[in-house]
C-alpha cells in the first residue's frame, strides 16, 4: 500500500513537473463556402487562390479553388486505386501525397505530372520549411524530406508536456513554426521545428460546433490549414465542411 501510495506520489510530481502548453482562441475574421463533398485531406494558399488536396478512394483529386465562392477552378483526378493526403506547393511543383500506396506525386503549376517519389510509412499531411518538405503519418513523428532525394534527412518527435502527440495529420509552416491538426480532435498543434515541443495549442471546437449543425458525419472532422504570407492570413475548414474559415488568433497574456 506504501509503495502503491509513493508511486502515485511520484507521477503526481511528474506530472506537475511537465510545462503547461498554452491554449490559444480565434475569432472569424471571414467565412467563404467550401465543397462539402470535399474530403479535405491537404490546403495551401498560392497567388490568390487556395489548392486543396482530397481524399477518398475514387474520389482524389488536386483542385485548385477560388477563394471567394469556393468554385473549383481546375481539378486533377487520382486513379481510383490511390487515396489522396496531404499537399504542398514547393519551388514550383505541387506534391501530393497517398495513404496507404507509399508513393507520392509530383505536378507543375499546371497539374501536369512531371514525377513520382516513394516513401516508407502511410503519408497523411505535408508542408515546407523553404529547404525541406515536412511529412506526418498519423504517428507523433514528423519527416523532414530533402527536396532533392526526397529521402528522410531527420525524424521529429512531437511531444506536448512530455508526452507525444500522435496522429498528426495536415500540416502548415507559419512564421517558423508546424502547425499540425491532430486528427479527431478540435485543435491545432503549433510546434517548434527544432526541437519538437508544442508550444501552443489552438483550440477551434467552435468552428467545428458550427461545421457539425450542418454536416454531423463523424468523419467531418476538422483538417486543413492554408497561410497567405503576404497578408498573414490563416485559413481552415475540414473534411467535408461547408465553410472555410479566416480566422485571427487571439492568444492569452
Amino acid at each position: 500500500m506504501i509503495r502503491a501510495f509513493l508511486a502515485l506520489l511520484a507521477l503526481l510530481g511528474l506530472a506537475l513537473a511537465q510545462p503547461s502548453v498554452p491554449v490559444w482562441g480565434f475569432r472569424i475574421v471571414n467565412t467563404y463556402p467550401h465543397d462539402p463533398q470535399a474530403f479535405t485531406q491537404g490546403l495551401i494558399y498560392h497567388d490568390g487562390f487556395l489548392y486543396e488536396g482530397t481524399g477518398l478512394y475514387g474520389q482524389s483529386s488536386l483542385r485548385k479553388v477560388e477563394l471567394q465562392t469556393g468554385r473549383v477552378l481546375q481539378s486533377r483526378s487520382l486513379p481510383q486505386k490511390y487515396f489522396g493526403e496531404g499537399i504542398t506547393l514547393f519551388q514550383n511543383r505541387f506534391y501530393q501525397l497517398t495513404w496507404q500506396n507509399q508513393e507520392g506525386f509530383i505536378y507543375d503549376l499546371n497539374f501536369n505530372p512531371v514525377g513520382r517519389f516513394t516513401y516508407q510509412t502511410e503519408g497523411w499531411g505535408l508542408t515546407h520549411d523553404g529547404q525541406r518538405l515536412i511529412m506526418s503519418d498519423g504517428s507523433a513523428q514528423l519527416f523532414f524530406l530533402n527536396p532533392r532525394t526526397l529521402r528522410p534527412e531527420r525524424t521529429l518527435t512531437v511531444r506536448a508536456g512530455g508526452q507525444p502527440v500522435t496522429r498528426l495529420n495536415e500540416l502548415e509552416y507559419i512564421q517558423g513554426r508546424i502547425w499540425a491538426n491532430v486528427w479527431q480532435t478540435s485543435r491545432i498543434a503549433i510546434i517548434n521545428p527544432q526541437s519538437g515541443n508544442v508550444e501552443a495549442w489552438l483550440d477551434l471546437s467552435g468552428l467545428v460546433l458550427l461545421a457539425q449543425a450542418r454536416n454531423p458525419n463523424p468523419d467531418a472532422v476538422l483538417n486543413g490549414i492554408a497561410y497567405d504570407s503576404q497578408t498573414r492570413r490563416i485559413f481552415v475548414t475540414g473534411k467535408l465542411w461547408p465553410y472555410l474559415f479566416e480566422i485571427a488568433v487571439v492568444s492569452n497574456p
